[in-house]
């Protein structure tokens, strides 16, 4: 398995690697909780001593507006690579995160102090997440989300199988659906469980930003009788985006079989459109 990690570098034009040396003052003018711009820095301090940055695509991240963010999911450092990514690139995201985490000391006051938004998973509050992220989306906040809800069970750590609720939030309200794909930060921190993270020696990471995904021709069914079988076509369809960009970070071709079903132990084929 190729990867940055260990030096194969992508073939990318590197517009923003320099955007890592720029004061958080430079890099971001966008309104933020006082609080998120120290963690802002924390962070970045953090993984400076632990990473070497490759960054790519920021000019695809709209500077303003609410946007959709999503993004592959393999370990507990990718909101951190993702995050610093976005920072330095303008926006603050909003992540949704499970609700749990809001119950840890320090994380929890931190998540609510940065205008996180969690997620109260297998209850009858589970759809409070995307009433709060719609309401930071008319505020013009950028929502971060993994759509796979978990880190990835593929046993080559490419994305699986999502959820609906980022298509779902982007069909109803008409939000641009921004996707990013990581690689490197399962080296710093690797499995589905928190551990000590590795930071030395640095671990080499890359983010990169694609264009909007286009949904155009599925919005057209919300609030019909086909508004479930788009809302799944359109979750395919933004999986596939994240795909193709992380397989441009590890230089490698996705499965063929398709994305890994959780529930199915084993890789099914994309459904990104509707059949007639």
């Amino acid at each position: 398995m190729k990867d940055v990690a260990q030096g194969n570098l992508p073939t990318l034009p590197p517009d923003t690697t320099f955007r890592s040396r720029w004061s958080l003052s430079r890099a971001n003018q966008e309104p933020a909780e006082p609080v998120f711009r120290g963690l802002g820095r924390v962070v970045r301090g953090i993984l400076t001593l632990s990473s070497r940055r490759h960054w790519y695509g920021s000019q695809n991240l709209p500077s303003s507006g609410g946007i959709v963010v999503v993004s592959n999911h393999m370990g507990y450092m990718d909101a951190l690579i993702l995050g610093e990514y976005m920072i330095w690139s303008g926006r603050w995201p909003r992540f949704l995160g499970k609700a749990e985490l809001w119950k840890v000391p320090v994380v929890g006051w931190l998540a609510r102090s940065c205008g996180q938004i969690p997620v109260h998973r297998r209850s009858a509050r589970a759809g409070e997440a995307l009433n709060a992220a719609e309401v930071a989306l008319v505020d013009g906040k950028a929502v971060t989300i993994f759509p796979e809800g978990t880190e990835t069970y593929d046993p080559d750590l490419w994305p699986m199988s999502a959820h609906t609720g980022a298509a779902r939030l982007a069909l109803k309200g008409n939000w641009p659906v921004i996707p990013i794909a990581q690689w490197g930060a399962h080296r710093i921190m690797p499995g589905r469980r928190p551990t000590f993270p590795r930071l030395f020696p640095p671990k080499d990471t890359a983010v990169v930003c694609g264009e909007p995904v286009d949904l155009d021709d599925l919005r057209v069914h919300v609030g019909t009788p086909r508004e479930n079988e788009a809302t799944r076509a359109a979750t395919e369809r933004i999986m596939d985006a994240i795909t193709r960009l992380l397989a441009e970070l590890r230089q490698e071709e996705p499965p063929a079989e398709g994305r890994w079903n959780r529930k199915l132990e084993r890789r099914v084929p994309s459904q990104p459109t509707l059949e007639a």
